[in-house]
């Protein structure tokens, strides 16, 4: 686990506004402590959030800042959290809680389907969920059983629900920010195995033409687009440096909103490429991926050279630690992947 949060390393972004170089728990750890600041209705609550500052110390310092009324710590019992979350939003609070892993969220399943989804709906818009659930998630740090899952396909399925995963600090960091502000349950899915990674954060990026919504670029192609989102994303685009040694031009479409997904810019990449191939660390079966491929299939038939391939984990629990670097999808698989798609050939 980590330390107390460094410094932040400040930088001059040309004539514009001081760029902050963060790592991804501290890019969190910002948003949170603007949300809060921001927002008097705003409240974080969960598993050792408060004094501690939680098990990856994205909630370091918050409680000694805002006080116990609006960081605080909770029992062990994920249900407990989220019926919690549930009474405050109906009180017209906006509750952060977190689900210290992934895994942890299975106890919590029927108040997320049956409540936060649903409320809003039951009460014909009379009460509004406006809860955003941090939920560290996805494997890459040789973490014991249930401290590795990949939930995102559980959670898009849940209508009423928005689902979101960042795949660097600048992302972390608005798109926090803006899951905060909806008045929509968000599932956001932080990618634990990234929480130490740094990058640059413009803390003004609205000004700059930061879209919160919908997917990006991460890199420009023309061969094929690798769908991707959370940590995969980071592997994605060491592929495409390793690709483009063989003149393999690839793009990088890191899709941030797994519900809704950003069709249109899901199109618009594989409609330039003409090929797809979808990465994730779920099991293959049933895996958002899976949705994709639908998506990409509905929207370009016509224009697609070969069928979207999928690089995904495994139709298996997720392993020990000692066995991770063969479940999630590696460089080489992913490099065999866009192999198949470009040497496919029609029958």
């Amino acid at each position: 686990m980590s330390e107390t949060l460094e410094a932040p390393v400040m930088q001059e972004a040309g004539e514009g506004p001081a760029v902050e170089t963060l790592s991804m728990q501290q890019a969190l750890n910002r948003a949170l402590a603007e949300v809060l600041a921001e927002n008097p209705r705003a409240v974080v609550l969960g598993e050792d959030v408060g004094r501690l500052g939680g098990v990856f110390r994205i909630t370091d310092g918050l409680q000694a800042r805002f006080g116990e009324q609006r960081v605080f710590d909770t029992p062990l019992a994920e249900s407990g959290i989220l019926g919690m979350s549930v009474g405050l939003a109906m009180a017209g609070y906006h509750p952060i809680p977190e689900v210290q892993f992934d895994g942890f969220a299975y106890p919590a399943i029927n108040q997320i389907v049956c409540q936060v989804g649903r409320m809003n709906y039951r009460s014909r818009g009379t009460l509004p969920m406006p809860i955003t659930l941090r939920v560290p998630s996805f494997g890459g740090i040789r973490a014991p059983e249930h401290h590795g899952e990949s939930l995102e396909s559980l959670f898009a399925h849940v209508p009423g629900l928005k689902v979101v995963s960042p795949s660097d600090p600048n992302q972390a960091y608005h798109l926090l920010k803006h899951a905060a502000t909806r008045p929509d349950p968000v599932v956001f899915m932080e990618p634990k195995s990234r929480y130490w990674q740094k990058g640059e954060v413009d803390l003004d990026a609205a000004a700059h033409g930061f879209r919160p919504g919908g997917s990006r670029v991460a890199r420009e192609g023309r061969h094929v687009t690798l769908v991707a989102w959370g940590a995969m994303v980071a592997r994605c685009l060491q592929v495409s440096e390793l690709a483009a040694e063989d003149g393999i031009d690839v793009e990088v479409l890191d899709l941030r909103w797994l519900k809704p997904i950003d069709a249109e810019g899901l199109a618009a990449s594989v409609a330039k490429t003409r090929r797809a191939v979808v990465v994730h660390e779920a099991p293959l079966t049933a895996g958002l991926g899976a949705e994709v491929a639908a998506l990409v299939t509905e929207r370009c038939f016509g224009t697609l050279r070969a069928p979207v391939e999928r690089v995904t984990g495994f139709d298996v629990p997720y392993p020990s630690g000692d066995l991770e670097d063969e479940y999630i999808p590696n460089i080489d698989r992913i490099l065999f992947g866009i192999q198949r798609v470009l040497e496919y050939r029609r029958g």
